[in-house]
């Protein structure tokens, strides 16, 4: 099934876009996306995007500059949703910016705490499409879980998320506002690498981050970002079903760790689960890992297995799996992931004891293969049970939710 990716982005040679009160129109530059009002949204955008969205607002250069770099701070840095609380920009600049510009946030139609202190949220677009992020907390990180499309086109059998549809990739700027919105929620501003909540970002959200390539890139250099949000690449995780023709790039122009969606070592059983192995088969896929840049024994490749009741389970399966390892000389981690259930799914969880041999007979190889223990399966949260609850609840239910909420905060 191919993308239906959103419209093309206009670029600032494209038509201009009016604003409320004013009389010049300003252009739309790359990469931004106009809202209903007019105005430009900055979220997502990069620094020279910024910069260019400035300038065709008719700023000078120098000027347009100066004002990046201290919006850049604000928005990054300090969080700052409100032009006239950036206090080192003139009050006459303040309601200039407001009436050209927004800084949005996604739009939370659902929050929901596990018992084991997950945190789930469930996040509207402005074209009323629905994704999920999910915070992880645990005693020597968090780890936000971000989506990189709404829905998905992998159809992986034994994951929840793989049942929707594909509906569109998420933008820049949606991807970068998981982020910010943990941020907002965990009180973590102004960004400062000490005492952090949120410390590890992990694309493995609804979707797969390499067919809405662009947009992961763009997103992630903003998360790395010195100047802001500042997350070390190796802080910073990409995950992949297998999409190998964009794997070298991801390692070249991204940069992060990587982590790899296998499953299964044989092509019978990963064609069944992962049914992108009929494209890119497993060969094909640990030669691409082997040859991902900056791989090393110090930054290994992560590749995640779920644990699957008489399907990839099996002592056999396991020394296949050393042996694919080591015949690639791939510096590699094994994340063995209990199954976590979903109404109608057509697999069982392995059992426990089945799960530790399996462990075992990696570790015993000299790889590691820690088991994974299981997050916010109280509230559909874990591994693989990703599915927006507008496939869950019926939007009138959304609707109402959403309209008590904005009671609620008056």
């Amino acid at each position: 099934m191919k993308p239906r990716y959103m419209p093309e982005m206009q670029t600032a040679s494209a038509a201009l876009m009016p604003i409320p009160g004013h009389i010049d129109p300003v252009p739309v530059p790359r990469a931004a996306v106009p809202r209903p009002d007019g105005r430009i949204d900055l979220l997502g955008l990069s620094k020279a995007d910024l910069r260019m969205a400035l300038e065709t607002a008719q700023l000078e250069p120098k000027q347009a500059k100066l004002r990046a770099k201290q919006l850049w701070h604000w928005i990054y840095n300090r969080g700052v949703t409100d032009f006239a609380l950036m206090t080192d920009i003139s009050k006459t600049m303040q309601p200039w910016l407001a009436g050209r510009f927004a800084i949005s946030r996604p739009e939370v139609v659902e929050a929901q705490v596990s018992t084991d202190g997950t945190r789930k949220w469930l996040l509207r677009a402005p074209d009323g499409e629905d994704y999920e992020a999910v915070f992880i907390p645990d005693a020597d990180r968090g780890t936000l879980c971000v989506s990189s499309q709404v829905g998905c086109t992998l159809n992986c059998r034994f994951c929840h998320t793989g049942t929707m549809r594909l509906v569109r990739n998420l933008t820049a700027a949606e991807i970068v506002g998981q982020v910010m919105l943990a941020r907002d929620a965990l009180g973590e501003w102004p960004s400062t690498p000490e005492g952090r909540m949120l410390t590890n970002v992990v694309m493995m959200g609804m979707g797969e981050p390499l067919y809405n390539f662009d947009a992961v890139r763009d997103a992630l250099g903003i998360v790395m970002d010195g100047d802001g949000l500042a997350l070390s690449k190796r802080r910073i995780t990409l995950s992949t079903s297998g999409v190998v023709p964009m794997m070298a790039r991801a390692g070249t122009e991204i940069g992060v760790n990587l982590a790899v969606s296998l499953h299964g070592v044989t092509k019978e059983i990963r064609d069944e689960i992962v049914p992108l192995n009929r494209k890119y088969g497993i060969e094909q896929l640990l030669q691409a890992c082997a040859d991902y840049p900056g791989a090393n024994n110090a930054r290994r490749i992560t590749f995640e297995y779920v644990m699957l009741k008489d399907k990839n389970d099996s002592d056999a399966d396991a020394r296949e799996l050393v042996r694919l390892l080591k015949h690639y000389n791939l510096p590699a981690k094994v994340n063995l992931i209990p199954f976590n259930p979903w109404p109608g799914a057509a697999y069982e969880t392995s059992t426990p004891e089945r799960v530790r041999r399996f462990s075992d007979i990696v570790f015993e190889a000299g790889i590691s293969a820690p088991v994974r223990t299981p997050r916010g399966r109280d509230i559909d949260a874990a591994c693989g049970q990703l599915k927006t609850a507008s496939e869950k609840k019926s939007r009138a239910e959304l609707d109402r939710l959403a309209e008590e909420k904005q009671a609620a905060l008056g």
